[in-house]
């Protein structure tokens, strides 16, 4: 069973999802995507929810737009991690699904990323199963090392181009 499963109420979710399976693709990690839906198939959510422990799973991220009540629907279902990832619709462009994902009752928490936030999510994923697996924490620290290497180029880079000199110029205010 996998490790990480990306739970979407709708395959139309499926483009906003990418960017995370493509930083799972380059991790020692094994993860899966589900539709379930919230409102649609209810029962569905809770049986997944409430196995995933059982059944391996020790991170779920849910992503939905509108209401948004995937994550908190399996949130009360299990003591895992949920990580909610609002999707972004045409008509309030995410923030009904922010507030409905981020406004948990204590005691059903729900990590909540960015409207859009797929990548964010993943990461969080993998720090989350970096708590207990040494190889996916090795993977990450290399790669906030790539990603640090890349910003110390580029301020290399627009220092070089960017910058005064100390010469004065010709010619001037007569």
């Amino acid at each position: 069973m996998p490790q990480i499963v990306i739970v979407m109420g709708s395959d139309a979710d499926l483009p906003v999802l990418e960017p995370a399976f493509a930083v799972f693709r380059r991790f020692p990690v094994s993860w899966e995507a589900r539709v379930i839906s919230a409102h649609r198939t209810p029962v569905e959510a809770f049986e997944f929810a409430g196995a995933a422990r059982a059944n391996g799973v020790q991170v779920i991220i849910a992503a939905a737009g509108k209401a948004a009540h995937l994550a908190g629907v399996l949130a009360a279902s299990t003591t895992l991690p949920v990580i909610g990832l609002p999707v972004g619709t045409s008509g309030m462009g995410g923030m009904d699904a922010l507030l409905s994902t981020v406004q948990m009752p204590s005691g059903v928490p729900v990590a909540t990323v960015a409207v859009d936030g797929a990548e964010n999510a993943a990461w969080l994923a993998l720090e989350i199963i970096g708590l207990s697996d040494v190889t996916v924490t090795a993977r990450l620290e290399e790669e906030r090392q790539r990603m640090g290497d890349k910003v110390r180029a580029r301020d290399v880079s627009v220092r070089e181009h960017y910058k005064s000199t100390t010469e004065m110029p010709t010619g001037g205010l007569e």
